[in-house]
């Protein structure tokens, strides 16, 4: 596809996404929101948890299974043990946050332990290390899908005169730009934010949407159908070997126990399912109708894998699998469908991790810090403003900048070397060492 017809598709997708979030905030804001809590917001709370399924859901579950066979399904065995059996945990933290007017996972771990502002402190720079990489990993996934829709797999995008353009960076100020106009409205951070989260909801529905589309191509267009895709995996060596050797238990056991906390741990999980929580109403639709999402979106994780790994062998980078099967038969609706939904895919959850990690940036970093200089301010008889509203917002716009930045270096110091499921694992690991600190804080 033509380069031009690639960027208009991905900006008027943006475009879409700004329309319903300001439908949100218009029309789920006040009494419109109390008058359709009981039907609209339940859903859409659910549907929001699955920000959860990031570009590693849609490119990377498919890489990883490639590699690793069945051992991919632990990374969502353990969201939906947290949300069902873990159902009296998860609740019980909503309503710690509620009581106590939690804003971020670093205000709940201060809050647990005396509201120490050092220990908010700490654990926003922990927060902001461990998730920069989830962030450089979307910005992979995007400009590399871009890529490859324009130039059929070559490096880069060129611009006029033949200079290569780099589309990662203006997917950064791109989405930095979404996130301040639907994250950084109101100084007040337990404000919910609906239209954003109308937004987060509609596009779990987009990539679903894009991804059973594939999902049903590889099976029954490609091939002919589930037993057509086994028999031909059980008469190729390279396949059989990373499907029918069952699971690695102990590998299994980290990737679930990662995953369980990571449901919780994670800065834009915790925004959305604890701080944008608005009743128990939600949770109990949230119990059973996110681990259905899980159970949908990796229907067909399996199948494309294998139909990969039939039409390419290991010519082609396994993460790509999911927007090559497509292009290669010149299936360019299906290309397109597939590269909105990896937009979707990696959009939101940057744009919430942006926004989670600016209000941790702001309320634990810079606001301590400039308590203490008005203390010392007025200890010294020197008069400080107090009225901070202006200067939050614009701590927290230039915060969300400062992110994107540090993830797209992340992003351009480790190129095309790693994997998305390798960098995902990493923040995974990074933020779980919150665990000890949550848990045992909880009671």
């Amino acid at each position: 596809m033509q380069g031009w017809v690639i960027v208009l598709a991905a900006i008027a997708y943006l475009l879409f996404l700004f329309v319903v979030a300001s439908y949100g905030d218009r029309h789920l804001t006040g009494r419109a929101r109390s008058q359709r809590s009981g039907t609209w917001r339940p859903a859409i709370y659910a549907l929001s948890l699955a920000i959860y399924c990031t570009s590693w859901t849609f490119f990377g579950s498919v890489g990883l299974a490639s590699k690793s066979g069945l051992d991919f399904l632990a990374i969502y065995l353990g969201p939906v043990l947290m949300i069902t059996l873990g159902y009296p945990l998860f609740s019980h933290i909503v309503s710690v946050a509620k009581r106590e007017r939690i804003t971020s996972i670093a205000d709940f771990i201060a809050s647990r332990y005396g509201k120490s502002a050092s220990v908010g402190a700490f654990a926003a720079v922990i927060a902001v290390l461990g998730t920069v990489p989830y962030i450089a990993l979307q910005l992979k996934a995007i400009s590399t899908t871009v890529d490859t829709m324009i130039a059929r797999g070559e490096p880069s995008v060129l611009g006029p005169g033949g200079a290569p353009v780099d589309t990662s960076f203006f997917v950064s100020v791109l989405l930095a730009l979404f996130a301040i106009l639907f994250g950084t409205r109101n100084t007040d951070a337990t404000e919910h934010h609906d239209g954003l989260m109308l937004a987060v909801a509609t596009e779990s529905i987009v990539k679903l949407v894009a991804f059973l589309a594939i999902g049903l191509y590889a099976t029954f267009y490609l091939f002919g159908g589930i037993g057509d895709l086994i028999a031909q995996a059980q008469e190729s060596q390279f396949v059989s070997n990373t499907f029918f050797g069952g699971i690695h238990p102990s590998r299994f056991l980290i990737y679930t126990l990662l995953s369980f906390g990571a449901f919780v741990l994670l800065p834009r999980q915790f925004h959305v399912g604890v701080v944008e929580n608005h009743s128990t109403n939600e949770l109990r639709t949230a119990r059973w109708m996110f681990p259905l999402y899980l159970v949908l979106i990796n229907l067909f994780v399996i199948p494309v894998a294998i139909a990969g790994m039939l039409t390419f062998g290991s010519g082609v980078d396994a993460d790509t699998y999911v927007l090559a099967l497509p292009l290669e038969n010149d299936a360019w609706s299906i290309s397109f469908l597939v590269f909105v939904g990896g937009l979707s895919a990696a959009t939101a959850m940057v744009i919430v991790a942006c926004v989670a990690l600016a209000i941790m940036i702001s309320n634990n970093l810079v606001l301590p810090l400039f308590l203490r200089l008005e203390g010392r301010g007025r200890s010294a008889g020197i008069g400080l403003r107090t009225d901070m509203s202006d200067n939050l917002l614009i701590i927290r716009r230039t915060a969300i900048f400062v992110i994107l930045g540090l993830a797209y270096a992340y992003f351009q110091a480790v190129g095309n070397s790693a994997a998305l499921a390798s960098i995902g694992l990493l923040s995974f690991a990074a933020l779980a060492q919150f665990a000890p600190a949550f848990f045992i804080g909880l009671f």
